[in-house]
């Protein structure tokens, strides 16, 4: 019987390219193919029955399992045995356990004999491992009446992919009784081990050696997997030190297997350049590659510096001509590789989907899954047509494909998008994933609805970290520190970084300093080492609240290099309270980090301005001008009827601009009536205060709303909140502006800026205007103006304003 193994099954390739890690498992596949004994994968044609059940076996192949059962089914003619695992096979590689579950009870239905079929029956097991359904894997495996080195080494494998490592070694512990091991149930179980399996991995070498099976090519790359994966994946690597490393140069002549062992277990450790080398000494010795070797390499490139973006595109640039030269780009494994770092690097999108498009009828789920997230940053509503077309084309979405999905639905205004979807996905899945939940809840808080992420986490069975972590973050987005440190406080699982991030920046913008200083100090105690986010979250904690000596007193304490979110949080405070020495000090790190970032110019000029050095203020504008950096627009958008509407300041984009204009000048009218005064000190002082006001009506979020409410009727119910999304941080006046707006309209407000949520009902904000109560600070006249000046522009206002007649003929305003 030929043996091409579990491991194409278990870790198949399609894995290796949906999920990183498991590049550690690279060579299996390479390696089982060509093994000699055995009974698992390897199906021929002059196997199956007839052209009717071939054709059942083309259309599984290309992804139809359903459309193949059917036809299965129909079928009067008696199936054999080697169709049976054939389909069992293909559910176990789409995870369609509902599917294989029906097929077994219609193989028992039809003839209870197939079951005492050893070599069905092994492709059961590996059915039920594969899909996630280890205790009746078990059952079937403690009722086999024989057994044969295959059936062992599935059910091993199978446990190692869910983790359950005991287990592994407790079923390798009994096949000893019965059997003796060969070289690939004892590769199985060194790569169930993982990071802190080390011990148990060097006893199972020792046992290795003792029976010399170590000079099998498949336990030596077993080995140098497992030392691989014993190491922490922090991108550290010692040459005389490394034990996967060392195993890889004691073979004398490592076989092309063994290369790809090693470039997978780099790439497993995050080691990217280490990988391309070793991929480079390949060329150079004449070694070939396949295509095991440039998913692992292509996956690599990742794990590079990532101010290099140049030159790991243009790596990608070579793999993708030797995959042409070879005709490797055949290979649906590769077109969709080569997609997804594509879009990871930044490349092209365009050249993605030609990429999608030249695969054909080839394109499996696993490649119309990497197009749609390759899309979801550059444009979500093509990842939900791509969704669509995906759906026509009978394929079947499985868990990935709806995360995927849902995370496109985070980039719109509102959740109708996500409530579609999530009404699809109870549809066709259980609603017990915790993981599409996870995504869900994401989706949802994302859109505005933090409601409906709320229930969609009670509802959930069981919360893993990620669940917790997402929930606490949504909170955080929507201003409820409070409510997010409860939670903390309910968490049954140990928290992770992420954790301490999200409860961190809730208590940044809610002014929680003490409760913030108090989570700080006691990360280490989870035995978690703090991260740049961590301190990031305690420099925007301390320099919100005024403390901007106490938070550079911390930069410098920093064990870790600060970066450009430290400093550029640093120097939002600086500017705040007026502290030049120090916001110089952050203006120059900042140009160090990223010279093409206009913040450090921007936030620099405002703060020369609130001094009244307005000849600094020009200098810094020269320089701005001189360097080609340019300042990102304010812009506003809102979805009437499908249809995204977008904003910039007057109004001047859009085709129903004096409309727009003329009841916007209406709602103002009235909004003066119950209180609502413009925020002048904001707009330039060297003008009559009619121009002052006319400067602040025209915001772009102001346009927003008025065009929503002309739009009332289009938005599905008359209760439904108006959303509108902003790109960065609302000024002081339209915050205002909102409230009584909502006060008056009778109407909830929610507006999205560049940092969280904004609800706006019934003359109050969700925020609690912690941060435009920072604006209260005793300073001298001329002082207080300019603060003001120059804390609308952090706080969001539309462009650089201050005080200064010379500054600002010369240089004018630019509002959203």
């Amino acid at each position: 019987m030929k043996l091409t193994t579990i491991y194409c099954s278990f870790h198949g390739i399609r894995n290796l390219v949906s999920c990183p890690s498991k590049h550690a498992f690279g060579f299996q596949f390479r390696c089982w193919r060509s093994a000699a004994e055995g009974d698992i994968v390897h199906f021929r044609t002059e196997d199956i029955d007839n052209d009717y059940l071939l054709e059942t076996r083309t259309i599984s192949s290309r992804g139809h399992l359903r459309r193949a059962l059917s036809l299965f089914y129909s079928s009067r003619q008696p199936h054999s045995h080697q169709t049976y695992a054939y389909l069992f096979h293909v559910c176990a590689r789409l995870r369609c356990l509902q599917e294989g579950v029906g097929l077994h009870r219609y193989m028992l239905s039809q003839n209870p004999m197939v079951s005492f079929d050893l070599f069905v029956t092994n492709h059961l097991i590996n059915m039920y491992c594969k899909c996630g359904h280890l205790d009746y894997a078990n059952q079937l495996f403690n009722e086999m009446p024989r057994r044969n080195h295959v059936s062992w080494t599935v059910l091993i494998s199978g446990l190692s992919q869910y983790g359950h490592v005991d287990e592994c070694f407790y079923i390798f512990s009994r096949m000893l009784v019965d059997q003796r091991p060969n070289e690939f149930t004892v590769a199985s179980l060194l790569t169930s081990f993982g990071e802190h399996d080390g011990e148990r991995g060097r006893q199972i070498h020792g046992f290795a050696l003792k029976r010399s099976l170590d000079a099998s090519v498949y336990v030596a790359n077993a080995l140098i997997t497992m030392y691989s994966k014993s190491y922490s994946e922090d991108g550290t690597f010692n040459d005389g030190k490394d034990d996967a490393w060392t195993m890889f140069k004691s073979i004398e002549n490592p076989s092309l297997i063994t290369w790809n062992s090693m470039i997978a277990g780099f790439c497993f450790r995050k080691l990217g350049y280490q990988a391309i080398y070793l991929f480079m000494q390949m060329n150079r010795h004449g070694i070939g590659f396949d295509r095991a070797t440039l998913l692992s390499t292509l996956s690599s490139t990742r794990f590079c510096n990532r101010d290099e973006f140049g030159w790991r595109l243009g790596f990608c640039h070579q793999i993708h001509c030797q995959a042409l030269k070879t005709a490797f780009t055949s290979e649906i494994e590769i077109i969709t590789a080569l997609v997804k770092t594509y879009a990871e690097l930044g490349g092209n999108i365009a050249d993605s989907y030609k990429l999608f498009v030249e695969a054909g009828y080839n394109r499996d789920i696993v490649l119309w899954t990497s197009i749609m997230a390759a899309f979801i940053d550059h444009d979500p509503g093509k990842t939900l047509s791509l969704f669509c077309q995906f759906r026509q084309e009978g394929l079947t979405p499985d868990g990935h494909t709806f995360s995927v999905v849902l995370k496109a639905c985070a980039g719109f205004l509102t959740e109708k998008h996500a409530s579609i979807y999530h009404s699809l996905l109870i549809k066709s899945m259980s609603e017990d994933d915790t993981v599409l939940n996870n995504a869900l809840i994401h989706a949802y808080g994302r859109c505005g609805s933090i409601s409906s992420s709320k229930k969609v986490f009670n509802q959930m069975k069981h919360h893993d970290l990620v669940s917790w972590n997402t929930m606490m973050k949504a909170y955080a987005l929507h201003g409820q520190a409070e409510i997010a440190l409860q939670l903390f406080t309910k968490m049954n699982v140990p928290p992770d970084a992420t954790t301490f991030v999200s409860l961190l920046s809730a208590c940044s913008h809610a002014g929680l300093v003490e409760e913030g200083t108090s989570l700080f100090n006691s990360i280490t105690n989870y035995g978690i080492v703090c991260q740049l986010d961590h301190y990031a979250c305690m420099v925007d904690i301390l320099g919100r609240s005024g403390r901007v000596q106490e938070a550079h007193d911390f930069i410098s304490k920093m064990p870790i290099e600060p970066d450009f979110v430290v400093w550029s949080s640093f120097l939002g405070s600086c500017r705040k309270y007026g502290a030049i020495g120090l916001a110089k000090l952050a203006s120059c790190k900042l140009k160090e980090l990223d010279p093409s970032n206009s913040l450090a110019y921007v936030q620099m000029s405002n703060l020369y301005c609130f001094n009244g050095s307005f000849y600094e203020a020009d200098l810094i504008r020269t320089e701005m001008t001189g360097s080609r950096v340019r300042k990102e627009p304010g812009l506003s958008w809102v979805e009437i009827e499908n249809q995204v509407h977008e904003f910039a300041s007057g109004g001047r984009c859009h085709p129903q601009r004096e409309v727009i204009c003329n009841e916007l000048e209406e709602l103002i009218g009235r909004l003066k009536e119950i209180g609502y005064v413009p925020e002048t000190r904001l707009a330039f002082y060297d003008v009559e205060q009619e121009q002052k006001e006319e400067q602040l009506y025209h915001h772009s979020e102001k346009l927003a709303l008025v065009f929503s409410v002309m739009n009332d009727y289009n938005l599905g119910c008359v209760n439904n909140p108006i959303r509108i999304m902003k790109n960065i941080r609302i000024c002081v006046d339209c915050h205002n502006f909102m409230k009584l707006a909502s006060r008056l309209l009778q109407k909830e407000i929610v507006i999205r800026d560049s940092n969280r949520f904004h609800h706006f009902m019934a003359g109050l904000c969700s925020c609690n205007d912690y941060w435009i109560k920072l604006f209260s600070v005793t300073l001298p006249l001329i002082s207080i103006i300019s603060q003001f000046l120059t804390d609308y522009k952090i706080l969001g206002g539309e462009d650089v304003v201050g005080p200064g007649f010379y500054f600002l003929l010369k240089y004018g305003t630019t509002a959203s």
